[in-house]
């Protein structure tokens, strides 16, 4: 009885144990970018005019001051361009990219009221083939889940 007894404690616990343990693990989420849509569009024609073609493109939803890693696959001598839209109403747009070593290679900040105050875009050609880690972050006094939408594209053709 002794040894049942134990036993059952021991599962208990390891299924408790397991539960506390567990991290939250941030997932990617899409959302309605709606409000976006014509400045995507807008954004898309632009750059496939200069020779660029879409890689990656998704809609995501955010919370306010809270960065959103997003990992991609870089190559040597190819130019990238990023582009990042923020919610309209939000006050502050950050991106920052970091290359494999985790040192900081590219930060750009916009606030509300700048010209083209939700849209982060900026031209980056890394020195070597390797994953990057690009995190933006929005911030806003009234909403706390916020839609973000990014675009990574690549020149196709040399000028």
């Amino acid at each position: 009885m002794k040894t049942y007894l134990t036993k059952v404690f021991l599962a208990l616990f390891i299924l408790c144990g397991q539960h506390i343990m567990a991290q939250e693990v941030i997932r990617q989420e899409n959302c309605d970018v709606t409000a976006y849509q014509e400045q995507i569009d807008s954004l898309k024609s632009l750059f496939k005019s200069k020779g660029f073609i879409v890689l990656r493109e998704a809609s995501m939803s955010m919370q306010s001051e809270y960065e959103m890693p997003i990992v991609v696959a870089m190559s040597q001598g190819s130019l990238y361009e990023f582009v990042f839209i923020g919610d309209p109403s939000s006050r502050l747009y950050e991106v920052r990219m970091y290359d494999w070593n985790e040192k900081q290679v590219v930060y750009q900040k916009k606030m509300w009221g700048d010209v083209d105050g939700n849209i982060i875009s900026y031209a980056y050609s890394p020195q070597f083939s390797e994953y990057h880690m690009i995190k933006p972050v929005q911030v806003n006094r009234t909403k706390k889940k916020l839609c973000g939408y990014v675009l990574l594209l690549k020149k196709t053709n040399h000028d």
